[in-house]
């Protein structure tokens, strides 16, 4: 049986894998095709794939699951305690996700959660998961006490190709890191950080003995890194209502403003974001493969609200250009991570189960991207 549905202008014709059991979806006037791989998830925050084929994802309770071969084993990788309500729209939890370059051979999964504390969030920890005969060992915290609020936590994780762990943290609103610590180097607050795999602070960084790459963030959400120049771009949220939503270029050492400024200041003290906009931005990787040759080389942003999947073309220089281009407009809901996996295909993870979003009966789905829409 086929089912139709109209969202924002796409329609999508739904239809069942014959092998898989996933929900194909081809979209004629739209130019996309995408089929569900896994349904019925909570609140996804981050995927990354493992050598083998194996799609990792956290579920902000504190669920790290597993999907091989297209289906979701039942029983999850690991389970961690953390502070977490979707009832009361509440950003904490499990979040950030990172399997080591060399997973291969470590079988290391970085994670990036929240401590639940006895009334509230405690910190934000960094910590290692080793898998020994296919689920989890205990976690070993690498880094701790990294101020958490119930909003604007970061926890974005992601390898560089110098091969240490980048994290981003949040500015922890509401609480006293949140006054004005995004400007201090003596707090872990509203930081892209730098890290080795053993959790020691890399010789090289910025700032003696500290983690801190670069500073003055609101609540990054995105990390990615361009291929071949290896530029650092991080996506990060605006003030509410009034957008200012960025996306910047990461530089060693760099201060990027908040609660200073706020956007393009264009203030010699501070650098000013490349592109500016309404979206609010998660997840972001860059296009690699040739399986939508128009979009090589080209950063994809999983939005949240407007609910979209953004692609943009950076140039070069010290003020590159920026294209921006809406791929997808609101037809899964809220987009929290995109990820292109080792088949070349774009894959996107949706948040409607996170307190704020409209979940249908499948949500939370991780779903693959076949085809997208060619420019006008």
């Amino acid at each position: 049986m086929r089912i139709v549905t109209h969202l924002t202008g796409l329609a999508l014709a739904l239809g069942p894998c014959a092998l898989s059991g996933c929900a194909r979806s081809p979209a004629a006037a739209s130019g996309v095709e995408a089929e569900t791989v896994a349904r019925k998830l909570e609140s996804v925050w981050s995927l990354a794939f493992a050598p083998d084929g194996r799609i990792f994802l956290t579920e902000r309770p504190g669920r790290i699951r597993v999907i091989r071969h297209d289906s979701l084993l039942p029983a999850p990788w690991a389970t961690l305690p953390v502070y977490e309500s979707a009832a009361r729209n509440i950003e904490s939890g499990l979040m950030g996700l990172a399997l080591d370059p060399a997973f291969a051979t470590t079988h290391r999964v970085y994670v990036c959660y929240t401590e639940p504390g006895a009334s509230g969030p405690a910190e934000n920890r960094i910590a290692v998961l080793t898998e020994q005969g296919g689920q989890a060992g205990p976690p070993r915290v690498l880094l701790p006490g990294i101020p958490a609020g119930i909003y604007h936590d970061g926890c974005r994780l992601r390898f560089g190709p110098d091969g240490k762990l980048y994290a981003t943290t949040g500015d922890a609103t509401g609480t006293p890191a949140d006054a004005g610590a995004a400007q201090d180097t003596a707090s872990l607050a509203g930081k892209v950080l730098r890290l080795n795999p053993d959790g020691s602070v890399p010789a090289d960084n910025p700032f003696p003995r500290s983690y801190i790459w670069s500073y003055g963030h609101r609540n990054p959400q995105g990390l990615a890194f361009e291929p071949g120049g290896g530029r650092l771009v991080a996506t990060e949220h605006g003030t509410g209502g009034t957008g200012n939503n960025e996306l910047n270029i990461i530089e060693r050492g760099r201060n990027y403003g908040w609660p200073t400024v706020i956007g393009a200041a264009r203030d010699p003290r501070f650098v000013d974001p490349v592109y500016v906009g309404d979206d609010a931005p998660a997840g972001a990787s860059f296009v690699t493969g040739d399986r939508y040759p128009e979009l090589r080389g080209m950063l994809l942003v999983a939005a949240i609200n407007p609910p979209r999947l953004l692609a943009f073309r950076i140039g070069s220089g010290a003020q590159p250009s920026v294209q921006r281009r809406v791929l997808v407009d609101g037809a899964w809901g809220r987009l929290r991570d995109v990820v292109q996996g080792p088949d070349g295909f774009v894959y996107i993870v949706t948040s409607n189960r996170d307190g704020r979003g409209k979940p249908a009966p499948d949500d939370d789905r991780v779903i693959r991207i076949r085809a997208l829409p060619r420019s006008p």
